[in-house]
């Protein structure tokens, strides 16, 4: 080993290995904190799935707080009880429609927002902030007449009105969910150099091709973290889908959960297995995209 390379190691130079930070008394307290909430956060996941594997009859007897009754029972009873396999389809046809229409329509209004300078640039992004901070229990009553009222067009074949249709409960998730999404889409992109689009408009690019061909790209990040979000969101949604449908073969996953309940008796074993196969997709959808969730906020922090 040569002389620089010691040097190198002993200064602390590039070579050198990576020293370990001092743990000290504040720093045991902030890590004991840290640990202590993500517990707290998963006792109910691990909670949840400790019930689900255990029999009634033993808890019954013996009390949820004791270990033994083991069984995979719940799940398939689950299944089959609550039909599943077909919730899962009008899950998947409210939430693809409506993650892709809300940051198709967010994008627009996001570049709007930050490519040009007008007098009404953040009344625009108020309205659209300010609609998040509306509760949507006090739309209840106004939106359920407007949704028995209005009619579908002959195409959307699924209902007649926007009330027990599809299209309603995307609607409905678009207008809540554009607002966050404009906020955050409007700050990414107010970062991103304004060399781009003079030398695109200086190309002979229009406005369209600057937002598709040159902005879009760049926001990949971001829209991947967004898109994590709002299957999320949109996939647990259980409030708009119980006022606005009424049809039991149109309801989303997350309210076929009601048919595992009785209406003199509700087998808590039975519902946290339905629970926990009702989590798996967003659990999956969120590993899949945990790299990109993770750069597109870290790039969105960064840049901001």
């Amino acid at each position: 080993m040569s002389t620089a390379t010691i040097t190198r190691r002993t200064e602390g130079g590039p070579d050198a290995p990576p020293r370990r930070r001092k743990l000290t008394p504040l720093r045991m307290l902030l890590h004991g904190f840290l640990i202590a909430v993500s517990l707290a956060w998963l006792f109910p996941i691990a909670w949840a799935v400790l019930t689900s594997l255990r029999s009634y009859d033993y808890t019954a007897a013996n009390g949820y707080v004791s270990f033994g009754g083991w069984t995979i029972d719940n799940y398939v009873t689950a299944w089959r009880t609550a039909e599943f396999g077909q919730h899962f389809l009008n899950s998947v046809y409210i939430t693809v429609p409506a993650v892709l229409l809300t940051l198709f329509l967010a994008s627009c209004v996001a570049f709007v927002i930050a490519r040009f300078s007008w007098k009404l640039n953040l009344v625009l992004l108020g309205v659209f902030t300010a609609a998040n901070l509306l509760p949507q229990q006090a739309l209840l009553i106004p939106l359920f007449r407007l949704f028995t009222e209005v009619p579908l067009p002959e195409f959307m074949s699924d209902s007649e009105l926007l009330y027990d249709s599809y299209w309603g409960l995307i609607l409905i998730n678009v207008a809540f969910q554009c607002g966050f999404c404009v906020f955050v889409l409007s700050n990414y992109m107010k970062a991103l150099p304004r060399d781009l689009y003079e030398a695109a408009m200086v190309d002979g690019a229009s406005i369209w091709r600057q937002y598709w061909q040159v902005t879009m790209p760049l926001c990949r990040p971001a829209l991947a973290a967004l898109a994590t979000l709002e299957v999320t969101w949109i996939y647990n949604e259980f409030f708009w889908a119980t006022v606005l449908m009424r049809t039991g073969d149109k309801f989303p996953v997350t309210s076929s959960l009601n048919n595992l309940r009785g209406e003199f008796f509700t087998d808590n074993n039975l519902v946290s297995a339905g629970s926990v196969l009702v989590a798996i997709p967003t659990l999956v959808i969120f590993f899949m995209l945990q790299r990109h969730f993770v750069r597109g906020l870290t790039l969105g922090a960064s840049k901001g």
